[in-house]
């Protein structure tokens, strides 16, 4: 570990506030994309920093919207209260507050109330179609979209009514159990595949909403299709879909607009980087690499040695605060806690001049929703090309963990997904 010491020493520059930030914002001048990634999905450090250099993003770089690991439905709503629509809340608390599928601290926590109620603030000062969104990426609101699109398919086009619900049907008798669903396919001919395709086709010159709905729906129904079968198929399946919705919003936006990207870690970051593409996996940063250029995109990853974090022991269960122990030998985390500041912001020199803690595969955590702290040492690390998986990196030597809106009914039906619920 010694070897890396001046080498981390020549890159790391201590984070003491959101100023701090200046040199990162300078090097996404000429991004399109910025990817904001995270290590947990229930880090305190990781949503405030993350939230500090969205907020600056947005201010002095002039970014569009904020696209999440998230609902697209649940999200929406909180779009319409930091945009300020019709009929929408005054605090968009009273939204995140409403999300309740497992797990709802994702979203439902106070550091995003803080993060939207900024938000808020920012958009009443400016026109109404020049105003910042917030929307969802993610895949698995299956039902829920379809109760989406039934509803405005009734109030605003219901000769097409017919056709969504011949697909809102043909899930009925699994109960909104994806499993359930899952597994039939592989058993009786079962797949609600065609009739999704159908209402797809249907709704494809619609409004942007109902028609952004059943993209999700038809994502969802490949992915809980595909799940049950192992390999990489439903994870890819899943990250495509993210990739193709932010590039819809893109579109939707404007080809001036520019958008910052939340997931976790092992979506942000190009698999290429990792050996997630071994097992043939790729992702959301990955892509949007591909679609957009690397010199459009700008990929930052996160990381702690030690501290606490918001997970579930096992799928669907309360949310607890979990210790999460000093990260194990060799690992990067152990590098950057011997040779970092305590909070620090790496930005990776462009170019083949880069030094070896940037080149070197090393063991990097990743903790998803469901966490247990017993199996760090041989679990929940996933091998990292640093320099080539992310463009830069956010350092917390200790984190903590943040602060959910609730503990209310949840879903525990929702499948586990690769490395523990990211």
């Amino acid at each position: 570990m010694i070897r890396y010491r001046d080498e981390v020493r020549s890159i790391a520059r201590e984070l003491r506030d959101p100023g701090d930030l200046e040199i990162l914002l300078d090097r996404a001048a000429s991004a399109r994309v910025v990817m904001i990634g995270e290590a947990t999905h229930g880090t305190h450090e990781f949503y405030a920093w993350r939230s500090a250099l969205t907020q600056r993003l947005i201010e002095e770089r002039g970014f569009s919207f904020v696209a999440v690991e998230g609902d697209w439905p649940d999200c929406e709503r909180v779009n319409e209260a930091v945009r300020g629509g019709p009929g929408a809340p005054d605090d968009p608390r009273s939204a995140l507050v409403r999300y309740d599928r497992w797990p709802t601290w994702m979203w439902a926590n106070e550091e995003l109330v803080d993060f939207t109620r900024w938000l808020h603030g920012f958009n009443r000062t400016r026109p109404p179609d020049d105003r910042v969104g917030f929307h969802g990426l993610d895949v698995y609101s299956l039902w829920q979209s379809m109760r989406e699109i039934l509803t405005w398919l009734r109030e605003h086009d219901p000769d097409l009514a017919p056709v969504a619900l011949e697909a809102y049907r043909c899930f009925e008798p699994f109960n909104e159990d994806p499993n359930a669903y899952g597994w039939s396919t592989q058993f009786v001919n079962a797949t609600c595949e065609h009739t999704v395709v159908r209402m797809l086709a249907a709704l494809s010159d619609r409004d942007f909403g109902v028609w952004q709905n059943a993209a999700v729906v038809a994502g969802a129904e490949s992915y809980y299709r595909t799940m049950v079968r192992g390999g990489p198929d439903a994870w890819n399946g899943r990250d495509r879909h993210m990739d193709e919705t932010l590039d819809r919003l893109l579109t939707r936006y404007g080809p001036r607009c520019k958008a910052v990207v939340w997931a976790h870690n092992t979506h942000i970051g190009d698999a290429r980087g990792t050996d997630q593409v071994d097992h043939g996996e790729l992702t959301l940063g990955q892509l949007a690499r591909d679609r957009f250029g690397w010199d459009e995109v700008l990929l930052v990853g996160m990381g702690s040695f030690r501290g606490s974090v918001v997970a579930g022991p096992q799928w669907g269960d309360p949310a607890e605060v979990m210790g999460v122990p000093p990260a194990r030998g060799g690992s990067l985390e152990e590098i950057l806690h011997l040779a970092a500041p305590g909070k620090a912001l790496l930005v990776f020199p462009a170019g083949d001049d880069r030094p070896e803690v940037l080149t070197t595969v090393l063991p990097h955590r990743a903790i998803g929703v469901v966490y247990r702290p017993e199996r760090e040492r041989w679990a929940n690390y996933v091998p990292t090309v640093l320099g080539d998986r992310y463009d830069a990196f956010l350092w917390f030597d200790e984190s903590h963990a943040l602060r959910p809106l609730h503990t209310l009914r949840v879903n525990a039906h929702e499948p586990e997904t690769y490395p523990s619920g990211v």
